[in-house]
């Protein structure tokens, strides 16, 4: 497996992350935790450093499961988690976004405890908290880090400017934003600045939930307990007029030997070197699939057909639920 810096700040990691949220939570039903837990030991022995889970993925059954599955190799991969909610310890309940330093410290410490360690590699604030100010938040994990706790900074659907203002206080290692041929977003402010600053990217979703491998089909439904029942872009009218960039990119993979997927995450690799993706599934093979995905150079013809092809189709509907807004 290929290797990437992100950013500027030493933290070397996987070309590929494993995005964990989906064992656990929002795809439907719990993946197995055996099988959820040979995954991640066997995403690891495929190469994969970089884990990312959160404590409102369950909530907190992701990163129990995360930690007992990878304490065995803990030196040897990067784990990232995420604080921001304020989610009830007793019922799992989110009451809104809260990020006071009081609050971090707080959820920092149950953390580590379910993640089997006594570091975080790096520590995302999941939403920002309009209530809290961002100096504040950043001088929260800034002294976190200082007390050895915390290695790295991130900063997760955050505005330019906001990301300029935390890392004015304590250094952002990376910000991770939805990212990927359908959601474009980042390109206006966020990967400049990031590029700018020398801030690593990672885009979550890299595969538009599923939607850019072509394994869902117009039509389709899916359970109450699958997220993408709420979107607006899983409606099957807005599957429907979607399916043509699906189709311009199976086209590339077919002449190139690949499968959609992989030339997806091809294009976002190629993006900048320090993008770093973290594709969530529950199969090993879907695993293998995307990390050869490292390894598959697309043409400067190849790039720019996918580009044009992704300007000139429209999307329809909003990405996730309409509601997540930079701040």
């Amino acid at each position: 497996m290929k290797v990437r810096e992100l950013g500027r700040s030493g933290l070397t990691v996987s070309a590929l992350g494993l995005g964990c949220m989906g064992m656990s939570a929002n795809y439907g039903a719990p993946g197995d935790k055996t099988e959820m837990i040979r995954l991640l030991r066997a995403a690891a022995d495929h190469g994969v450093t970089f884990f990312d889970t959160a404590e409102v993925y369950g909530p907190f059954v992701n990163e129990e499961l995360v930690g007992e599955a990878l304490s065995p190799i803990r030196d040897h991969v990067v784990i990232a988690t995420k604080f921001g909610f304020d989610v009830d310890p007793e019922t799992g309940a989110r009451n809104g976004r809260t990020s006071k330093p009081s609050h971090i410290r707080t959820v920092v410490e149950a953390s580590l405890k379910r993640l089997r360690t006594d570091v975080i590699d790096l520590l995302y604030q999941h939403r920002v908290d309009q209530k809290t100010p961002i100096e504040d938040v950043a001088a929260t994990v800034c002294d976190l880090i200082a007390e050895g706790k915390v290695k790295h900074f991130g900063l997760s659907e955050a505005r330019a400017d906001t990301i300029r203002r935390a890392h004015a206080i304590q250094p952002v290692t990376a910000v991770q934003s939805e990212y990927s041929l359908w959601a474009r977003d980042p390109e206006a402010e966020i990967l400049p600045t990031c590029r700018e600053l020398g801030i690593g990217f990672v885009p979550w979703s890299p595969l538009g939930q599923g939607f850019l491998t072509g394994t869902v089909k117009s039509g389709q439904s899916f359970d109450k307990d699958d997220v993408r029942s709420k979107f607006p872009r899983f409606t099957p009218e807005a599957m429907a007029a979607n399916q043509a960039l699906v189709d311009v990119v199976t086209s590339v993979a077919t002449a190139k030997g690949a499968t959609p997927a992989q030339i997806a995450l091809a294009w976002l690799l190629a993006q900048d070197e320090t993008i770093v993706p973290i594709p969530g599934t529950t199969k090993l093979k879907r695993v293998e699939e995307n990390i050869a995905s490292a390894d598959i150079e697309l043409t400067t013809e190849e790039l720019r057909h996918l580009t044009d092809a992704a300007n000139s189709i429209p999307i329809q509907g909003g990405r996730a639920t309409g509601q997540e807004q930079y701040h």
